[in-house]
């Protein structure tokens, strides 16, 4: 190979391009490979990217093309099917190769410290992971969960999407452990990929008692040295099973032969910002890409993965019955109007739960909002507190006692007196986690309460506390938010009561009944996952709603037939493909003037993909800045593709661009 080769570089920037680069002198062109990591001079500083190219041509003149400083590594970093990915989402989610390549890879990597340096000693940290020997047997499968094990280890070394259809407490865990019991026989590694690092724990525990193995586990609250440590042990094949977060999805395997998404329909698998990538359709498109199993499990699966059941992309397998001889929860609307109510707490539903209190079993209180009250308003003129920096009510909280806005995290004190007319007659409206807790302390002298939202568990260590007086029995009353809604083994729960089922139902957001549906059946699972049968008391103000009255009498499949019809009729996903533009900034007008010159570009490039907007979110003001978006949407997705990819750049070039913050969301699960 000639040495006046041009080696292409990914930088982490935010620009949407590589760049060209000569040969070092130290080094041949020929010792340089894909994917390597190189020191580059950039601007006026030096740092560290990642070849994507060599090629023969560049449009940089002779006396302006710079060499690379050095090469740090002696072959590519990453497998090449985990490179292909990288580069598959880069293209796919519309986002700069450079800041995709930078997510895949350890920050210490990014930083230049030699990969095989880490010495013998560090690899003493296996020893936490391991169960010492110790095996516990499962127990045996019921006729279902058997099929389903059946069913996809006949498809060992080959590309085949599962989604696995359990109801809430059917064993699917169960089913995970016997699909992995036949890999690691072969000496195979799997990833399992969970929605939050709260599910972590558990499952940790559960495949370490079963299993009797190393396991590493991958989230945000890792050290950058912990990080690298497990990004290396799985490489080497040294560890055989990763759990963790959306982000483990980039982790390398020496042979991975299967990857399982738990609760796959969880909003949490999709990343919000910066680089928005979907973890779970990033792991099935890595699976066949590596060409083995993926099995995607749920209780209550999304529109999407069973809109490609019904196009045969992907195979069902269900888990219909609960394991062992616990059977289906019962359940119950509570009609909330002309209804007295007590924080929260309709007055008809005190009784059941002292029934259920008095007969020692558990109760589970959910309610998806922490604090002690949503809005603090003033009973003369109606003034609300908002929040000066989103424009929302801020959430009045009692430990510590301040108000705070939960999407800026701001936090002041409470008000004495109403800034608009003066009065101090300033009302509590509505419940939180806090305050239906203090009610239930009044009521239930006796009963110890555990509380579980983001406010009671900000320490380390204490969601696990609470979990375990849980579950020994020490806190019969369970008060929480969504952190309790899924993948908890609660024995001992009885009663599940839900306070308010309606946020969902009359949402801005066309996912928000699909999310309700899902969040109210997982919450509902907890219920009489024993011997002990289940009852769910569901408060409403709409108890005649179709689609809540069809999700508790026909079930969560009936439920997800007539959604995806009135999905198809509106055009909306799965069978139409959107992009959201989104731009904010200080003024909303510049967001505006940006939205409305980049549609101009957007409509002269294309006439078969519908723009609608630019629009005012429905969140409009949010950190103090004005947020503005843009409606792509198609039936053709590599039309949404193809137009992205030749007007972004020019986009990017807007004057209007560098007065505000952009970005493109492909496949946008929020609408907010």
């Amino acid at each position: 190979m000639r040495d006046d080769k041009i080696i292409q570089v990914a930088i982490n920037s935010p620009l949407r391009r590589v760049f060209d680069y000569s040969a070092p002198k130290k080094h041949q062109t020929h010792d340089i490979q894909v994917g390597m990591r190189v020191q580059v001079p950039f601007g006026n500083k030096s740092v560290i990217g990642i070849v994507v190219a060599i090629t023969d041509k560049t449009d940089v003149p002779a006396q302006k093309l710079k060499a690379i400083s050095d090469v740090l590594d002696t072959a590519p970093l990453l497998p090449s099917h985990l490179y292909k990915l990288v580069c598959w989402s880069a293209k796919y989610y519309q986002y700069p190769l450079g800041d995709v390549l930078a997510q895949a890879i350890p920050a210490l990597l990014r930083q230049g410290k030699e990969k095989n340096t880490l010495d013998a000693l560090e690899k003493k940290k296996l020893t936490p992971h391991q169960t010492h020997g110790l095996i516990i047997p499962g127990p045996l499968l019921n006729a279902a969960q058997k099929n389903a094990v059946q069913n996809v280890t006949k498809q060992i070394s080959k590309f085949h999407v599962f989604l696995l259809h359990g109801v809430t407490g059917s064993g699917k865990t169960e089913v995970y452990l016997q699909i992995l019991k036949s890999m690691l026989a072969n000496g195979q590694q799997a990833l399992i990929l969970v929605p939050e690092i709260g599910l972590t724990p558990q499952l940790l525990t559960r495949f370490q008692e079963r299993l009797g193995l190393p396991i590493g586990v991958v989230h945000s609250g890792l050290t950058d040295k912990e990080r690298l440590l497990t990004w290396l042990w799985a490489k080497n094949n040294e560890l055989k099973i990763i759990i963790g977060t959306r982000s483990a999805i980039f982790t390398p395997f020496a042979n991975l032969a299967i990857i399982i998404v738990d609760e796959e329909h969880d909003l949490s698998l999709k990343q919000q910002d910066g680089f928005k990538y979907h973890a779970r359709d990033l792991a099935v498109r890595r699976a066949q890409l590596e060409n083995i199993p993926i099995v995607l499990g749920s209780a209550t699966p999304s529109l999407e993965s069973l809109h490609n059941v019904e196009r045969e992309r992907y195979q069902l397998l269900e888990l219909p019955e609960r394991a062992g001889e616990a059977v289906h929860p019962l359940f119950k609307l509570i009609d909330l109007r002309r209804q007295k109510i007590k924080n929260g707490i309709a007055t008809t539903v005190l009784p059941v739960i002292a029934e259920h209190l008095k007969q020692g079993n558990q109760v589970l209180i959910f309610l998806n909002r922490r604090g002690f009250a949503p809005v603090l308003m003033c009973h003369e003129c109606a003034w609300v507190l908002n929040c000066s920096r989103c424009e929302i009510p801020m959430t009045l909280h009692q430990k510590p006692y301040q108000a705070q806005c939960h999407h800026c995290e701001k936090t002041q004190a409470i008000p004495k007196k109403c800034a608009q007319c003066s009065s101090t007659q300033l009302i509590n409206i509505g419940a939180g986690t806090e305050r239906v807790e203090e009610f239930l302390n009044k009521e239930f002298p006796h009963i110890k309460i555990a509380r579980i939202d983001r406010d009671s568990t900000r320490r380390k260590g204490e969601l696990e506390a609470k979990l375990a007086t849980v579950q020994d029995g020490t806190a019969q009353l369970l008060v929480g938010t969504q952190m309790i809604a899924k993948g908890h083994h609660f024995p001992n729960v009885t009663l599940v009561v839900v306070l308010d089922a309606d946020g969902g139902l009359y949402s801005a957001d066309f996912h928000a009944s699909e999310r309700m549906a899902q969040l109210l059946l997982q919450v509902s699972g907890r219920a009489g996952r024993a011997e002990k049968p289940g009852e769910v008391l569901i408060q409403t103000h709409h108890p005649e709603h179709p689609l809540l009255n069809c999700l508790i009498t026909q079930g969560y499949m009936e439920f997800v037939r007539q959604a995806l019809a009135q999905r198809n009729k509106a055009n909306l996903p799965p069978y139409h493909y959107f992009a959201l533009l989104r731009a904010e900034a200080v003024t909303g007008s510049v967001c505006s003037e940006f939205l409305q010159a980049a549609k101009q570009i957007l409509k002269t490039a294309n006439n078969t993909v519908q723009l609608m907007g630019p629009a005012q979110a429905p969140v409009e003001k949010r950190q103090g800045r004005y947020r503005w978006q843009l409606l792509l949407a198609t039936k053709n997705r590599s039309h949404l593709q193809q137009l992205l990819h030749h007007t972004l750049p020019l986009i990017e070039q807007l004057k209007e661009a560098r007065k505000i913050r952009w970005s493109i969301d492909v496949d946008p699960l929020e609408m907010l």
